[in-house]
């Protein structure tokens, strides 16, 4: 699928119940200190104004250990190894209701993957057929069309999604694609570690292809590093492929292989069954038709022993243990710093999640969220929503005809919170106990065959993109719509017994964030029906692009590793994202004080409205992180550091200096004049 959107983190777990709004405290204490902020792990030596962050997290940073499995744990961390209880309770059930068709799949699904006697046994002989015929080709047109057989490695991905000059239908999406390790920079830097990152890679590539008792491996390895190093050479960057305006390209069919020569686009695209369209979007345009061009400079053999690896490295976390294992030593350990295997048990858990994601999540929802949780969440929306419409009327940037556009693309916001009204039928897919690889292909084509048929369809207004039990949230600027699912709707992001100050810093601030994706750098080129066209008066851009230029500068100069240093284009919409949405649930903030207590918050422990609501923002992003997964963010990452996202954003907000006494002596201090306000 193709649509383009904006994400705040990606973990799977569970909730409970919520309250969004609550003057006065339950019985029941909040999860974290007297109201919300576990004030143990503030240090007090450290000024609120030299590092928030760790004023505010300082305890935790110091006594958090990280689980194994897992290369960077915090409160997302937290909450996704707590949810798998639940989760493992789902599929207990399941298994306890066997006759029920919908748990017969989760429950056979789960115990496909946890048979590891049948799987060691097995080999690769569920994958052979294929194998065998990858090492058999013995043409470029042969190479061209398994590409497009699911399970295989593709130089282009073809995906269906919204049309982003038309979002009231869906179209064919073609973009760059081919590579085994995560993006061009692990093939074409020098410095350290890339260097050995490439050669670790090399050697994986051989001895996957030994242990699979494939000839020539080495040979055959340097090959396939030769062909993924001149597919890099010609990809876009992170930062170009952001570019929306520079990813849409609207072509017919016939001007696809005119635009881009030298590859048998039939065999491709017969394959995936969509050769005959009309129009397709052409993403990542130069890196296609350099593709194209060095398809054929690259012999049948070398394509062969490409596929080849690809087909076993697709599948190698669910064949036989010594693949998984080396599959894991090379992605996991040394690409991300994580330093053992995760229990069987609790890959199986989030697999099943993952793999059968609303059947599992529609029995999640029956268990953990009640429906009055959506209105307690549309109360806060309104909040956020008021108030962002609020500045909007008083930006002094911003001209009157872009002002009215932008008001009228706020009023079309479509909240989406918790669970979708309508859900996804598994019902076609077949799903066994002793067969995890095919049960795992049937899926992927079920899903194909369901994005296919969106091409036929109306847009799927009911469709949402993740599963009620994903802690995380997203826009989409061709849907103009925001989505909370119902697991982010918990502590330390909502908590039904904490402080208002809290729920507007943390969820609040969660809300204004998916807001103001939809007016970033890229989401303000689509307008209130998600059509990407220019809404704006040259003069509002100019003013816009100038303050976003000062918020690159700022983020550019953090260092959170010894020479890398935040690459504030990458990182830029979800900068914007994080000040925008923090300002907004402030300015919310403020106005549920002036309905509810006549402008005042009350002092807890000491503190103030204002501490509490920062607090509680630099709260739920503590976290800690191994070096290596770190270094993969500043790479490919869109976002900032946990610890940037943090100080980058409350140093550009007044009413933070004035909550903690912040002055000019103080490292995070920025002048007046030097704070960047957007929206």
């Amino acid at each position: 699928m193709r649509f383009t959107s904006h994400f705040l983190f990606f973990f799977v777990i569970l909730s409970t119940p919520f309250v969004v709004l609550s003057d006065e405290l339950d019985d029941d204490s909040p999860r974290y200190g007297h109201w919300g902020v576990d004030l143990d792990h503030v240090n007090e030596s450290i000024a609120p104004g030299n590092d928030f962050f760790l004023h505010v997290n300082h305890g935790w940073v110091e006594s958090a250990t990280m689980p194994a499995g897992h290369s960077r744990f915090g409160s997302f961390t937290e909450l996704a190894l707590e949810a798998e209880e639940n989760v493992g309770a789902i599929i207990g059930n399941a298994k306890d209701n066997y006759q029920d068709p919908d748990a017969a799949r989760i429950a056979d699904l789960h115990a496909s993957y946890m048979d590891t006697d049948r799987i060691e046994s097995l080999g690769l002989e569920p994958i052979s057929e294929t194998l065998e015929a990858l090492l058999d080709i013995d043409s470029h047109d042969e190479v061209a069309e398994w590409m497009g057989l699911s399970g295989t490695r593709s130089l282009f991905g073809v995906s269906v999604g919204q049309d982003s000059g038309n979002p009231d239908r869906y179209l064919v999406h073609v973009r760059q694609s081919g590579l085994g390790l995560p993006n061009r920079d692990y093939y074409l830097r020098d410095d350290a570690p890339f260097p050995d990152h490439r050669q670790a890679y090399v050697d994986y590539i051989a001895d996957t292809l030994e242990r699979a008792g494939i000839d020539r491996p080495r040979e055959r390895a340097d090959d396939v590093m030769a062909l993924e190093t001149a597919i890099a050479k010609v990809h876009w960057d992170r930062v170009q492929q952001r570019d929306r305006l520079a990813n849409y390209q609207l072509i017919t069919r016939q001007k696809l292989d005119e635009k881009a020569p030298g590859f048998p686009w039939n065999q491709l695209l017969d394959k995936r069954e969509v050769n005959d369209i009309e129009e397709l979007v052409m993403a990542t345009n130069t890196a296609i038709k350099a593709s194209a061009e060095l398809f054929k400079d690259f012999p049948v053999e070398h394509w062969s022993s490409w596929h080849a690896f690809h087909w076993i490295n697709n599948h190698a976390p669910i064949l036989p243990e010594a693949y998984a294992d080396a599959h894991f030593e090379l992605f996991q350990r040394r690409l991300n710093g994580v330093e053992e295997q995760r229990p069987r048990d609790r890959r199986a858990i989030n697999m099943v999640s993952r793999r059968l994601g609303e059947l599992v999540g529609r029995k999640y929802v029956e268990a953990h969220f009640p429906p009055e949780s959506r209105e307690q969440m549309e109360e806060l929306v309104k909040y956020l929503r008021r108030a962002f419409a609020e500045r909007l009327e008083t930006l002094d940037w911003m001209d009157e005809p872009t002002r009215a556009e932008a008001q009228a693309k706020l009023e079309a916001f479509l909240p989406k919170i918790g669970y979708p009204d309508r859900w996804r039928d598994y019902s076609d897919v077949a799903i066994k106990a002793d067969d995890l690889i095919g049960n795992l292909d049937r899926l992927d084509q079920w899903w194909w065959e369901d994005s296919l048929a969106r091409l036929d369809e109306p847009v799927r207004e009911w469709e949402w993109f993740m599963s009620p039990q994903t802690v995380n949230a997203y826009y989409s600027s061709t849907r103009n719509e925001i989505v909370f699912p119902a697991a982010i709707l918990q502590p330390p992001f909502f908590d039904p017994n904490a402080d208002p100050a809290v729920n507007f810093g943390a969820i609040g601030g969660v809300i204004g964030h998916e807001m103001g994706h939809g007016f970033d750098d890229q989401g303000s080129r689509s307008d209130a029906d998600g059509v990407l066209r220019n809404w704006w008066t040259d003069e509002s851009r100019q003013q816009f692009e100038e303050r976003t230029e000062v918020l690159v500068a700022q983020y550019e100069e953090f260092e959170p590793l010894p020479g890398m240093n935040i690459n504030g284009r990458l990182s830029l919409g979800e900068n914007i994202g994080d000040l925008g949405g923090l300002s907004i649930a402030h300015h919310a903030y403020q106005l549920y004080l002036d309905d509810h207590h006549d402008g005042q918050a009350p002092i807890l422990d000491n503190t103030t409205g204002d501490q509490r609501f920062f607090m509680a923002w630099s709260q739920v992003w503590r976290t800690i992180e191994t070096e290596e997964s770190l270094r993969a963010r500043l790479i490919s990452g869109p976002h900032s550091p946990a610890r940037y996202r943090v100080n980058g954003v409350v140093r550009n907000i007044d009413a933070w200096y004035d909550a903690f006494e912040v002055e000019p002596v103080h490292e995070l201090y920025l002048t007046p004049e030097e704070r960047v306000n957007i929206w």
